[in-house]
């Protein structure tokens, strides 16, 4: 199904259809992801993945080649291919472009460094919740998506460090803006009419995407920081940057910690007090000020040459 130039099919509609393609690649892209695994290294290495026999031979490249055969790609294909063949507005679903003051990376930059305090009291905040009886099975996945991810970040060197750098970090940083910042907010701004209500309900379902309910707050609030980079700049690299700082410092912290570089876990949720919460959130919102006064007067621009030429 293709949408004639100059046509639009209703944002709901659209939402729908994103949805299913979506997990029909992600569906294709399991079964290749692991044919490719028992390939190279039997179905004892795949099955070691379920049964979370890491110490086993290959089990962790099997891990590896399904999580970006079956996740990964599929997660970037589902927006690329929508983009350019379902809607034909790749400009507007992807926002693939680079016109934006590169002065904003550097305060992109300084937001994520600065909001780590603030995200750690989502984080505690978050841990206090108590679920209902009924749901007590999403903290077993939780920690078995954990062990998962520890699995992945076993690094004995420093291009060990560097390959889930690339891949944890700006891969999957790529991939999930592509997403959720390029298709999907943009399809929840045409359903709403609201930037802000486009960037939260973007922002909720980027969280509960990842199926972790005690890490949602701060990964909302993630959501949330990337959906106003991406709103106010026009380009999804702004918080394709952002996402990347995010990941990519995670990776780098557990490194040095296991190497004993440093001392500081990078699990540890309790480094800061009350005082560094509040600054933390006056900073923010200080340099989101800044952010937004620098971007949309890149947008005044144009207007600004068409009075004066």
């Amino acid at each position: 199904m293709t949408v004639k130039p100059g046509t639009q099919l209703h944002p709901a509609l659209q939402f729908l259809i994103f949805i299913l393609l979506s997990i029909a690649i992600i569906l294709i892209g399991n079964v290749i992801g692991a044919g490719i695994a028992v390939a190279l290294y039997g179905m004892h290495a795949v099955l070691g993945i379920g049964q979370m026999k890491f110490t086993e031979p290959h089990v962790i490249d099997a891990l590896w080649i399904i999580q970006i055969g079956g996740t990964t790609l599929p997660i970037l294909a589902a927006p690329i291919f929508y983009a350019f063949v379902i809607t034909r507005e790749p400009r507007d679903y992807l926002k693939p472009g680079f016109r934006f003051p590169w002065v904003l990376l550097l305060l992109v930059f300084a937001i994520m460094f600065i909001s780590t305090p603030l995200i750690e009291f989502l984080s505690n905040l978050n841990q206090k919740m108590v679920l209902p009886h009924y749901l007590s099975w999403m903290r077993e996945k939780e920690m078995e998506a954990q062990k998962y991810t520890e699995a992945m970040l076993q690094m004995k060197n420093i291009w060990d460090m560097i390959k889930d750098v690339l891949l944890i970090g700006l891969l999957t940083a790529i991939v999930e803006e592509f997403m959720f910042r390029g298709v999907l907010q943009t399809i929840f701004t045409r359903w709403t009419k609201n930037t802000h209500a486009a960037i939260w309900i973007t922002a909720i379902l980027f969280s509960a995407f990842h199926m972790q309910f005690f890490g949602f707050l701060p990964r909302l609030m993630l959501g949330v920081l990337f959906g106003y980079f991406v709103a106010w700049s026009g380009s999804v690299w702004t918080s394709v940057w952002a996402h990347f700082i995010n990941n990519g410092t995670a990776v780098v912290a557990t490194y040095l910690f296991r190497n004993k570089t440093i001392k500081i876990n990078p699990d540890n949720q309790h480094l800061f007090g009350y005082g560094a919460y509040i600054f933390s959130l006056a900073v923010i919102l200080f340099l989101f000020f800044i952010y937004r006064k620098i971007a949309l007067e890149r947008e005044l621009v144009p207007e600004i040459d068409k009075q004066t030429s």
